[in-house]
């Protein structure tokens, strides 16, 4: 048996804890006007067939031609439309939120969007914009299941092409495509609560303490500790808001204690007040 490949994206995912949701699914008729919302997630938008124009507040327009992906935060405001002469554009939207604790990261990584050209770029891609596109030309029994479905290998897939061509070389989706970065977030996202240190973080990643931690500030654009800190405030939040009370949240994000919880959960409030004024 040859070792054991790396699953760079699961325990991502497990963080992420994503709902896909479908709000769109049909030919353009009229202009698509997005503003800011709230909620902690994506906007995905596959286009199947025809083209349409992407438009931002003081942006130039650009066009994209079908098979395209367009991914924006929620809190971005921009406006779809079709082209003139473009009499049948079919478009897929579907909202991804994320509930996990590894949100807050990854949506650090579309801090401007994602549009992207599909059209020969990967099999398993092409394969899902076929089974929608032909879901949207013609729909059939278990269309609303289906295409919910085919919008979590949308995702998926769109994340693996970014992994495997990175737009930025920092941030969570920097860290993992680095072959050593990701061997060390796979297994801290893992388990959040183990005792990391610097030293066991390195180990992870096959490197001395120095090189780990220079070559980690240089991908992730933060501090191991920092990310560690981070995604374990992330989830004890998550805990909290479920609940499940800070003793709880104390262990299954790592703090060695209530009190210790309490400390950081305060100073990270103190720390993100200070930002907002």
């Amino acid at each position: 048996m040859g070792p054991m490949r790396l699953d760079r994206l699961s325990a991502v995912l497990d963080g992420l804890a994503p709902t896909m949701i479908v709000r769109f699914a049909g030919q353009i008729l009229n202009p698509q006007s997005f503003e800011p919302n709230e909620f902690d997630g994506l906007r995905l938008h596959l286009l199947t067939q025809g083209r349409m124009q992407v438009e931002r507040p003081g942006e130039e327009c650009k066009t994209l031609s079908a098979p395209a992906v367009a991914v924006f935060r929620a809190d971005d405001r921009y406006l779809l439309r079709s082209l003139p002469g473009d009499d049948a554009v079919h478009l897929l939207h579907i909202d991804a939120s994320f509930q996990g604790p590894a949100a807050t990261l990854l949506l650090e990584a579309f801090d401007r969007p994602l549009l992207l050209a599909l059209r020969g770029t990967d099999t398993e891609l092409d394969l899902v914009v076929q089974l929608i596109a032909s879901e949207l030309a013609d729909p059939r029994c278990g269309h609303p299941a289906l295409l919910a479905r085919a919008g979590e290998i949308l995702f998926i897939g769109v994340l693996r092409h970014l992994l495997a061509h990175p737009r930025t070389a920092s941030g969570l989706l920097g860290g993992l495509a680095d072959p050593r970065i990701a061997r060390t977030l796979v297994a801290v996202h893992g388990a959040p609560e183990a005792p990391w240190s610097l030293e066991t973080m390195a180990e992870q990643a096959g490197m001395s303490r120095t090189a780990f931690a220079v070559r980690f500030r240089e991908v992730m654009s933060q501090t191991p500790g920092n990310y560690l800190k981070r995604l374990r405030l992330s989830i004890a939040d998550k805990v909290v808001s479920r609940g499940e009370g800070l003793k709880r949240a104390a262990k299954l994000s790592g703090y060695a204690s209530v009190s210790a919880l309490s400390r950081a959960l305060a100073q990270h409030a103190a720390t993100t007040a200070g930002r907002a004024v």
